[in-house]
């Protein structure tokens, strides 16, 4: 089975493209679920608990609830991924095939200790191993978003998630631009789509321009569904 994944940043656009891409090849859409998330706004207070710490002279604080928030994202985005592979070209928001990168970066600024990170690893190793007949670690097409700094912060105060904004914590503007950069390292040979320069969620022309750069890779990999919807 194909599977087409989106990633990028917080508020790069992806469930808006992937909704636009399933209807535009007649697939389904699989979206990683934020708002329901109990533990998100958990890790975003236990950065500041972490900070608090530090500046106690604490050192070596960590924040008490990285490993959990990514446990349970690793289990979530296990369960997409295998509901995703019964039916060709159907498109995940986000997947299990980036989650390191939240995992590696909270832990090279101290959030995780590195033994949490080696479990984690070995974790998602075991986990990957058991998706047989998959594209095991890596997915047959992954559609990178790129944007700005000033795009992400733009669209994560338009949505308006409370523990997302820039207010409600001093350490998120390094946190973001430190997220961004690390993305910036993974996705180096990925397909890119310029999320600052291409408004595919409503210009229609940009739309279908970033369609047709995605139907062309699917065309190169021959896996081009013959019947699809069109999106206008």
């Amino acid at each position: 089975m194909t599977v087409l994944v989106l990633s990028g940043v917080i508020g790069s656009g992806k469930s808006s493209l992937t909704k636009i891409l399933a209807e535009h090849l007649g697939t389904t859409a699989f979206y990683e679920q934020v708002d329901n998330n109990p533990v998100l706004p958990l890790f975003y207070k236990g950065n500041k608990i972490a900070e608090a710490k530090r500046a106690a002279g604490q050192k070596d604080a960590i924040n008490p609830y990285t490993f959990l928030l990514q446990i349970y994202f690793l289990n979530t985005r296990f369960h997409a991924i295998k509901a995703a592979l019964t039916d060709d070209n159907n498109v995940l928001d986000r997947s299990i095939y980036e989650d390191e990168i939240f995992m590696k970066m909270n832990t090279d600024q101290g959030h995780a200790t590195k033994e949490e990170y080696l479990i984690y690893q070995d974790l998602l190793q075991n986990m990957m191993a058991e998706l047989a007949g998959t594209p095991k670690k890596h997915p047959d097409l992954l559609i990178n978003i790129h944007v700005s700094y000033d795009t992400m912060i733009q669209r994560i105060q338009k949505r308006g998630r409370p523990y997302e904004q820039l207010a409600q914590d001093p350490n998120l503007p390094q946190y973001y631009q430190d997220l961004i950069a690390y993305y910036q390292e993974w996705y180096a040979s990925k397909i890119q789509i310029d999320g600052d320069q291409y408004d595919f969620i409503t210009n229609p022309e940009d739309r279908q321009q970033v369609l047709a750069t995605i139907d062309t890779k699917l065309q190169q990999l021959k896996r081009l569904p013959k019947k699809r919807r069109q999106v206008i």
